[in-house]
């Protein structure tokens, strides 16, 4: 803990740094500009090409490529598909991190874009389409552009800057390693040691022109639960016979929200139990042997994680031994709290505020959204931070993981101008 003569210390520092932020160069802002096409053109290609997580193979090769023509020193095949590219000022500093999310989701795309995806795969056994359901292509195609506008201005660089492309964000596929864990297993916050790191996420119901930012908890841990459930197979026709799993399944699935309705302090914080999947049996006259549930838990309060956890568990199993059954609850963690740390939040707003203005840099409350960013949050603070995509004056846009999700190129632009001040901004306090 600091003492309070070096938190005040400190605090004059960044007021003192913040208060002498100047406007984007000219110089700067003009590379941003002659970038932009080419950061839409990236963009609707990867859109066209989106790929699952842990395969995004033609994507990392695209990243790589870029990279390696700006002179930076690349690393690929980081995490299985991850791409590295570290840039070096001509001054000496500390070590800032840019990360972007690549992979696409398992969701059929229903829209009539010019760059819509018509790629397909079988996905957990299901024939599916795959689509950027989430905007992971514009942040992929805004740090690919901020890289380039950087290259070109090294003499503005008091240090290095390392940009992270991270595959498998939506989590990796069962019986894989993935996503920002395993980037840091491979060693993506050393070498050099990263003193902060920052990313964004664009947003579909937040309009163009416009960033939201959340200090201290800012999205969900993220909990994936398997519930499998045993019975007793039987004919249709005969029901007393055995014992359903469907029907347990179903009265698991609605014990499940008294939890949240009856149990959790609500008012604290939010907190939300999803099933998003139900199998079970082949045909419509047999009552099959087994059932299988698949979902997820968001939370944003430790305690309230242990006691739904706790919960889940128990009434699981107590629902089905009450109708002759049984079950058992398998889980995976995919994401902790998104924790924006606070100091350097203070520090950086002023950065956001002199690229958007600061009537465009607003609060925002929580989300109940996860965020593997926040992996990295846990070793080195970091800033995460919401980018307007939706059309000005669009009053019903399409939400994320939705076939329809729909975000604007023209928001785009203000993601690379956002990333490209707060690195140098970062650097140059630090």
């Amino acid at each position: 803990m600091r003492s309070p003569i070096v938190k005040s210390m400190f605090g004059f520092c960044i007021l003192a740094s913040i208060s002498a932020q100047a406007q984007m160069p000219k110089e700067l802002a003009e590379s941003i500009d002659a970038v932009q096409a080419k950061v839409i053109d990236w963009r609707h290609d990867f859109h066209q090409h989106p790929e699952l997580s842990n395969r995004e193979f033609r994507t990392a090769e695209k990243i790589a490529k870029h990279l390696k023509s700006l002179g930076l020193e690349v690393r690929t095949e980081v995490a299985k598909t991850g791409v590295i590219g570290l840039l070096h000022g001509d001054q000496p500093g500390n070590v800032v991190a840019l990360r972007a999310d690549i992979d696409a989701l398992p969701v059929t795309e229903r829209n009539d874009l010019p760059y819509k995806s018509f790629e397909t795969t079988t996905f957990l056994g299901t024939p599916t389409g795959v689509m950027h359901a989430c905007g992971h292509d514009t942040h992929t195609a805004i740090l690919m552009g901020v890289a380039e506008v950087l290259s070109q201005h090294k003499d503005k660089i008091k240090g290095t800057i390392k940009f992270v492309f991270q595959p498998a964000e939506e989590g990796p596929p069962p019986g894989e390693e993935g996503g920002a864990k395993l980037m840091i297993k491979d060693g993506v916050l050393q070498n050099p040691a990263v003193d902060a790191i920052f990313g964004l996420h664009i947003n579909s119901a937040t309009p163009v022109g416009t960033i939201r930012y959340k200090s201290g908890g800012t999205m969900a841990a993220v909990e994936r639960f398997v519930v499998n459930i045993s019975g007793k197979g039987t004919h249709g026709s005969a029901p007393w016979t055995g014992v359903d799993p469907i029907l347990i399944a179903a009265k698991i699935i609605d014990g499940f929200q008294t939890i949240i309705s009856r149990e959790s302090p609500l008012v604290e914080e939010a907190a939300v139990i999803t099933v998003g999947k139900i199998s079970a049996g082949v045909r419509f006259n047999i009552i099959p042997e087994t059932a299988e549930l698949i979902g997820t838990v968001r939370t944003l309060n430790p305690e309230m994680r242990a006691l739904i956890i706790r919960r889940m568990n128990e009434m699981a199993r107590d629902i089905a031994k009450a109708y002759n059954g049984s079950a058992e609850i398998e889980w995976q963690n995919n994401t902790v709290v998104t924790y924006n740390d606070p100091e350097l939040t203070a520090q950086m707003v002023p950065s956001l505020e002199s690229v958007a203005g600061k009537e465009n840099v607003q609060t925002t409350v929580a989300s109940t959204g996860g965020e593997d960013f926040s992996y990295y949050q846990e070793i080195v603070p970091g800033f995460f931070f919401f980018l307007g995509g939706m059309e000005p004056g669009n009053k019903e846009p399409f939400p994320h993981h939705t076939p329809d999700f729909k975000v604007e190129d023209s928001g785009m632009s203000l993601g690379v101008k956002a990333l490209t001040q707060v690195a140098l901004d970062y650097l140059n306090q630090n």
